[in-house]
């Protein structure tokens, strides 16, 4: 390693360290400090409640996920509810012929039920797309539908949005990362990653039994704040099946009246499961710059709680933002590595065209699985508003890490983790496969773009 190599990393140290140190100093004054000061693990954090007898599926990729949400919407009986970055009024969830464009399916639904849009009003300068203008344009769409309801959630901090990405239909709830928008990619792509101008794959998990009504309560409690409307108690639906479930969130410290010490459960709830980790862990995500999730992969790393753990990676070859620093981080775990447990990948389609990984999904030894809304970064970690869904189903989650596998390597994935890692990622990244190795993994000054960004814009 050559001297600037060696300045680079211990400025990039010295100034995670001055974030991590930030970032425990502010959540201990909240009352939070024991998320990141202690050493608890386990597959639900003790800050939210765990809801028994569910069903959740995962929906991978819009073209599977959307018309799904499509036909819930054309048959609600009770009520449509909707938070999101941001939705484009004209944004066909199915690509059928004659498909009704998404004011149109809520405004057909008003006409029986109640419909409510919650959309981030845009950063209050143009610097990065949903601008206010466009937020303003679609909340203008969205109530010349006649009965829709429509509001713009402006309470965000500085150079930070409201992110999650969730919708309420009767006893169904949806949370996860997809977007009902064209704005900046193609979010309708499927398994089969067809050449497209920018395909997406992201995940939406379909949820069935009590937790709806904490997805719902969730909605309510921001609705209230921000149209200044009490909806009534959700009804919790009966039990749906055996999955437990638990609803966790990062809301920052007041930004809203019913949480004025912020929620920061969807970190711990990251950071338990990581510590639990034995036999390997599988990330999907759109960004890895958090230097507390990092450290905990580091040290799974450096000392592997079992001979064969085995650590996974699905990141974007080029992320919208942040790219210098998730490849600072992956230099690091990759340091770190004594042989072949770490593995960094990313997606293309055919023809070798890039496909945007958009996901926020992680898995941990088959029995435990996050999805939501949130990536592994300063912003969703500690400054946006998200929503995730949690289970411990060990059936569910098997079943979803043998779903995507199948789809990224094409191949009978079902057996030990290690052994298709070894025998069948490793091999897939060095041909023409779904899957490649992810290019310009490296350490130098880009690995300082994270902490710097999160020392000047965290409060």
């Amino acid at each position: 390693m050559g001297l600037l190599d060696v300045l680079d990393a211990r400025l990039g140290d010295g100034l995670e360290n001055m974030l991590c140190s930030h970032h425990t100093r502010r959540l201990t004054r909240l009352g939070w400090g024991d998320v990141l000061a202690g050493d608890g693990a386990g597959w639900f954090t003790p800050r939210r409640p765990v809801q028994r007898g569910n069903k959740i599926e995962v929906l991978v990729d819009g073209a599977n996920a959307f018309p799904v949400i499509a036909e819930a919407i054309e048959n609600a009986q009770k009520y449509v509810h909707i938070a999101n970055w941001h939705a484009s009024p004209d944004f066909q969830l199915t690509r059928e012929p004659g498909a009704p464009q998404l004011r149109e399916l809520l405004s057909a639904a008003a006409e029986r039920v109640p419909v409510r849009v919650l959309l981030w009003a845009g950063p209050p300068v143009p610097f990065f797309e949903p601008t206010r203008k466009r937020a303003l344009a679609a909340q203008k769409a969205f109530l010349e539908c006649g009965a829709v309801r429509c509001e713009l959630d402006a309470r965000e901090r500085t150079l930070h949005c409201h992110h999650e990405k969730i919708v309420i239909v009767d006893d169904v709830a949806f949370v996860g990362g997809l977007d009902m928008t064209a704005v900046e990619g193609d979010r309708h792509d499927s398994p089969d990653h067809p050449p497209r101008d920018l395909g997406w794959h992201d995940h939406i998990a379909k949820l069935e039994g009590p937790v709806v009504a904490e997805v719902a309560a969730h909605f309510a409690a921001r609705w209230l704040e921000i149209a200044m409307e009490t909806l009534p108690a959700p009804e919790v639906p009966p039990e749906a099946g055996s999955s437990s479930v638990q609803l966790v969130r990062t809301i920052p410290e007041k930004t809203y009246d019913f949480a004025p010490h912020g929620d920061f459960s969807l970190l711990d709830s990251y950071l338990r499961a990581l510590r639990a980790a034995e036999s390997f862990v599988y990330v999907e995500n759109q960004f890895l710059w958090s230097p507390e999730i990092t450290e905990v992969l580091l040290e799974k790393v450096r000392n592997p709680p079992s001979p064969d753990f085995r650590l996974v990676l699905l990141l974007p070859q080029k992320p919208s933002n942040g790219a210098d620093t998730t490849r600072g981080q992956l230099g690091r775990l990759l340091d770190a590595d004594p042989g072949d447990r770490v593995l960094a990948s990313t997606l293309v389609s055919h023809g070798d065209a890039p496909v945007y990984v958009h996901a926020k999904l992680s898995i941990v030894d088959d029995k435990w699985l996050s999805v939501g809304s949130a990536n592994l970064n300063e912003h969703s970690l500690f400054n946006d508003t998200e929503v995730n869904v949690v289970t411990d189903d060990p059936e569910v989650v098997r079943a979803t890490r043998l779903k995507l596998w199948s789809e990224h390597l094409d191949g009978d994935v079902s057996g030990p983790v290690h052994e298709v890692v070894d025998k069948l990622w490793r091999p897939a990244l060095e041909r023409p496969a779904r899957v490649t190795s992810l290019p310009g993994v490296s350490r130098r000054a880009g690995r300082l773009q994270g902490p710097l960004r999160g020392l000047l814009v965290d409060g």
